[in-house]
């Protein structure tokens, strides 16, 4: 199904017939049948996106002339758009905004004017293209000084802190006559320096004295009025604190008032500073003279910046040190864009600090039964590699036999195949999957719970504490290994015996009884503690590594850090694993026995070599390196999509909202009929009270 928004499937069809015009027509002049399909395709897709604006034109347009229906100001601005819809609205403010719309000037919309503006909304720069539309009043394609005043004259803030309209600011852009008319390009730069300039304005306005300070609360006024859009909730309550920190004590001076706003412009360089002063690591604290040092190479950023900088932070903590969450603290709002969408959410708790005995242990039952699906879908994705891996540690060199029944990994996959058919690859698998979710499950909870314990308030975790928590993770689970073990192996090496009598699982089980079903314990043990110490914290190392410049795993780098991390893991830890194998496998008529894992070792060594201890590392590292990658995968890709809030760690880099320079999913309009580019008109004409001042007034002013 084609998505009918400009940022999904029909948008891009769409560009793609523009962009690759060129593309297409040289594959059509060769009669390409595809070019021609293309072509059609996106013209269709045109065509109904076309009939669909026109339907829900209709529905909304409540003048009909000469058989053609149009829309007024109030049937767009309050009925198709729902903005102004208190009964006492403003009807100026109303055909202000229409007017960005009814390009002809005419009082009216008509449909191509409504279909025109919704491809204008789907365009980078929406927002300045909106705004140039407001003050182009006249609809000649610039915007002259009349233009400009008379729009401004009528906005809340001009209202609350005069514009001098006859300064050197309008002259430099205007000419000293204010006859020259700007256009858009100009126009977008116009605004961006006006919204400075307006600043430094009411600095001077409220610097009666001509001191060059003014007091904290014309400075929270300013701030508040001006540049609210710079303003995060916690910087705008510490507005007053933050002003009385400056050198004139209750009073702020105008190169404080400027390194104040000039670094709030610059939050994404002050995070480029940090990440580079801690490499990349967002959970390291910086101190003043750290962060400096790093500023060196960068200009822009002026001491008093990072003096301000380091206020700001110590009001939210007094500390004295900077982590990356509390730049993201400060830094203004962006647009955001949902990586992941959420199946179900639900809030556990309405604040870390009740978080009790209870809610700590649905959390772990959370995990765990996400821990069971994830390790599930990774044993079933690796399962044949780790049939041949078994059936290439369990083949001997020096037995009775004299010949070896398999080559190498390849040729003993093959002959699976040929002898046993495909699902001979799947011998063994149900009671793998019956004892792998537990094993996993309890594993990755176990992991999340000893890291959590040794994890600072500022979510900082030293190595030695991962280690330990992968350890314990590893061996926590032998509980479920050693029994699920003993049973694959003996099922995945009953295919080598060409004999009548078939093996199930329930057989092997009551032949071993409870304590055969941890023979070669020992074993594993030696295998899953160094596995899981070595496993986990090289996950979490490559997981920052692979991360994007805004700390966010996507999926396919979850892929790649949970198999890099494998490899390692897999492979250093093989000669314990040909061992367990060796113990846990019945050995046929003139095979060597084990009586245990020193034992083992030492006829395995005298035997077959050194080189029989890293018998199947390749297929161990094939099959133990995808599978842990697709099970971290699954685990952390389910915790995304099934949130629960329980107030505690989530995994790193698994937040939902990254920055974008589009518009925020939840700030688009729920209205089925605000489709394609109309899917942001309310957020654009949020973004024009917000970010330029210009804000209307919503509400008819009662006459006296």
């Amino acid at each position: 199904m084609f998505r009918d928004t400009c940022g999904g499937s029909l948008g891009l069809v769409a560009a793609g017939a523009l962009t690759g015009a060129g593309r297409v027509f040289a594959c059509a002049d060769r009669g390409s049948v595809c070019s021609r399909l293309y072509l059609m395709s996106a013209g269709y897709l045109k065509r109904a996106k076309t009939d669909k604006l026109h339907d829900i034109f209709n529905k909304y347009a409540s003048i009909e002339r000469n058989g053609e229906k149009y829309m007024t100001a109030v049937d767009f601005v309050q009925k198709y758009l729902g903005l102004f819809s208190d009964a006492n609205f403003n009807l100026e403010s109303v055909k202000l905004l229409a007017g960005i719309v009814d390009t002809s000037k005419d009082g009216l919309i008509s449909f191509p004017e409504f279909q025109a503006f919704e491809g204008l909304l789907c365009v980078p720069d929406a927002l300045y293209k909106t705004a140039f539309q407001l003050f182009d009043t006249n609809g000649n394609g610039v915007v002259n000084f009349d233009e400009f005043s008379e729009v401004m004259k009528k906005t809340v803030l001009h209202n609350k802190i005069p514009f001098d309209m006859n300064g050197g600011f309008v002259k430099l852009y205007f000419g000293r006559d204010k006859k020259r008319a700007i256009s858009y390009a100009e126009f977008s730069q116009f605004l961006h320096d006006f919204h400075e300039e307006y600043a430094m304005e009411a600095f001077r306005r409220s610097d009666q004295s001509g001191s060059g300070f003014i007091s904290a609360l014309d400075f929270q006024d300013i701030m508040i009025n001006i540049k609210s859009h710079l303003l995060t909730r916690e910087v705008k309550a510490n507005l007053v604190a933050a002003a009385s920190g400056g050198q004139g004590g209750k009073r702020v001076s105008f190169p404080y008032f400027m390194a104040f706003n000039s670094l709030l412009n610059n939050m994404e360089l002050i995070k480029r500073i940090y990440l580079n002063a801690t490499t990349g690591n967002r959970n390291q604290e910086v101190t003043k003279e750290e962060f400096l040092h790093s500023a060196q190479m960068m200009s822009q950023i002026t001491p008093l910046e990072v003096d301000i900088l380091f206020l700001l932070c110590d009001l939210l903590h007094q500390t004295g040190r900077i982590v990356y969450n509390d730049l993201q603290a400060i830094a203004p709002e962006q647009y955001f864009k949902q990586i992941t969408k959420r199946l179900a959410e639900i809030k556990a708790v309405s604040s870390p600090e009740e978080r009790g005995l209870v809610i700590q242990v649905l959390e772990n039952a959370y995990r765990f039964t996400l821990g069971s699906i994830g390790g599930a879908v990774g044993a079933t994705a690796v399962y044949p590699i780790d049939l041949v891996k078994t059936r290439m540690q369990n083949q001997r060199a020096g037995s009775f036999i004299g010949e070896l029944m398999y080559r190498n990994s390849f040729d003993c996959c093959k002959k699976v195949i040929r002898h046993e058919g495909f699902f001979g690859l799947y011998r063994g698998l149900v009671p793998q999957l019956m004892g792998v979710a537990p094993e996993k499950a309890i594993k990755l909870t176990v992991n999340d719970f000893v890291r959590d314990k040794f994890m600072d308030k500022n979510g900082n975790l030293p190595l030695y504490g991962e280690i330990i928590s992968g350890a314990c993770a590893g061996g926590s689970q032998v509980i479920f290994t050693n029994p699920l073990e003993i049973v694959k192996i003996r099922l995945q090496v009953a295919g080598e015996i060409a004999s009548g009598a078939k093996i199930s699982a329930l057989s092997v089980v009551k032949e071993l009884g409870l304590f055969g079903m941890y023979k070669g314990a020992k074993a594993c043990f030696l295998r899953d503690i160094p596995f899981s110490a070595i496993y986990f914290p090289a996950y979490a190392h490559t997981k920052v590594k692979l991360a994007d410049e805004n700390g966010y795993n996507h999926p396919l780098s979850l892929l790649f850090a949970g198999a890099i991390a494998g490899v390692p893991a897999a492979s250093l830890v093989t000669p314990a694993d040909v061992i367990k194998t060796r113990l846990q496998v019945v050995a046929r008529a003139g095979q060597t026995t084990y009586s245990g894992v020193i034992d083992a070792a030492g006829k395995i060594y005298r035997e077959e070599g050194l080189r029989a201890f890293w018998k199947g590392a390749t297929a161990r590292v094939f099959r133990s390196s995808p599978q842990f990658g697709v099970t971290l995968l699954t685990y952390e890709i389910l915790q995304r999509l099934f949130f629960i809030d329980f107030g505690g760690t989530r995994p790193s880099g698994s937040e939902l909202n990254v920055p974008s320079t589009g518009v925020a999913e939840e700030m688009k309009s729920t209205n089925p009929d605000h489709i394609g580019g109309y899917q942001v008109a309310l957020p654009i004409f949020a973004g024009i009270e917000s970010k330029f001042g210009l804000c209307l007034p919503k509400f008819q002013v009662a006459s006296s």
